[in-house]
């Protein structure tokens, strides 16, 4: 893993050296905006619209709007300054429950390890928050952003979980549309509790996948050697008026249906759409191509470049970094 932090865990007295890793990836496909006429990439200009002309990084600064049209313009040194106190700790503040937090607070995930000769008051940390049942609350700088934290035990490992401050949480009175507290009719209810209880079962992340990733890496793995693909005709739903035959529907499908990660039983009223006649696409395929046959595309290979007329490719992968 790639470090993308150091510093050190404090609380009370205790110094904890550590390093930080991502513990999550972003394995959306990335599709780059093609010139349908010579099939080269576009790319983004950085343009200043007064001056016409192309900036170069080197002068290009940061300001603040604190009007239409109007700016307060900052030097790097001023920025950095803001954070140099703080930007090599996390300070645990407090040690709560995980259950009094609420998950629409988290953001990102991390990991944590021992840096230098921090093994042993980052295990004496882990061991003591295990045993104890709390988490820690923390602040952190994380590109120049001060962000609140919160220390786990994760199996063997400190996670780190940024979290949302309280004012960056719009409350939920803002959402329009939502229903005015009533009566639900108790059969309703008791079918409704009886499909959840149904439908339950323990967590296993590993039951889930990302079913359009897939669909998309087929699709290129075709358009790659000029096969034919077929597009499913989509499911339709209908809206359904009776509630509690949608319901009676409902536990009827998942008692007779073998359990399937990811996939719902069919509501009542919806229709299958009859099979429809497939689209056809192809691709021109290299002769080389088309005597290897179709090539095996893997999640990590994403999608295949168009090779431009005089242009010059260059990698886009980009490294997560944390200043």
């Amino acid at each position: 893993m790639h470090t993308v932090w150091k510093g050190a865990i404090s609380f009370g007295l205790v110094h904890v050296p550590v390093k930080m890793f991502s513990a999550t990836e972003d394995k959306d496909i990335s599709l780059r905006y093609i010139h349908k006429e010579c099939g080269s990439p576009l790319s983004y200009v950085r343009k200043c619209p007064v001056c016409e002309k192309e900036v170069a990084w080197e002068e290009i600064g940061k300001g603040y709007e604190y009007e239409k049209g109007k700016f307060v313009l900052f030097e790097k040194e001023e920025l950095e300054q803001l954070t140099e106190e703080s930007s090599k700790s996390i300070t645990i503040l407090d040690f709560v429950d995980l259950t009094e937090i609420d998950p629409i607070y988290f953001q990102k995930t991390y990991y944590l390890s021992p840096d230098q000769a921090g093994s042993n008051a980052y295990r004496l940390l882990m061991e003591a928050m295990r045993q104890t049942g709390k988490i820690g609350i923390a602040k952190i700088s994380i590109r120049s952003k001060s962000s609140l934290a919160a220390i786990r035990v994760l199996e063997n490992c400190l996670a780190i979980e940024t979290i949302f401050y309280p004012d960056e949480v719009r409350p939920v009175t803002q959402v329009p549309g939502l229903p005015e507290a009533g009566i639900v009719s108790d059969k309703e209810l008791e079918m409704a509790k009886l499909l959840i209880s149904q439908l339950s079962t323990p967590f296993e992340p590993a039951k889930y996948t990302d079913d359009y990733r897939q669909r998309m890496l087929d699709l290129i793995s075709h358009k790659i050697s000029g096969e034919e693909f077929h597009i499913a005709p989509a499911r339709q739903e209908s809206n359904v008026i009776d509630l509690m035959a949608a319901l009676q529907a409902s536990i009827e499908a998942v008692q007779h249906i073998p359990s399937d990660p990811g996939t719902a039983p069919a509501a009542a009223g919806a229709k299958a759409k009859p099979a429809a006649g497939t689209r056809k696409r192809t691709a021109k395929a290299s002769g080389a191509q088309a005597e290897a046959g179709s090539p095996v595309l893997s999640e990590a290979t994403g999608p295949i470049p168009v090779i431009a007329p005089k242009a010059k490719r260059r990698s886009t992968k980009s490294k997560e970094t944390i200043s």
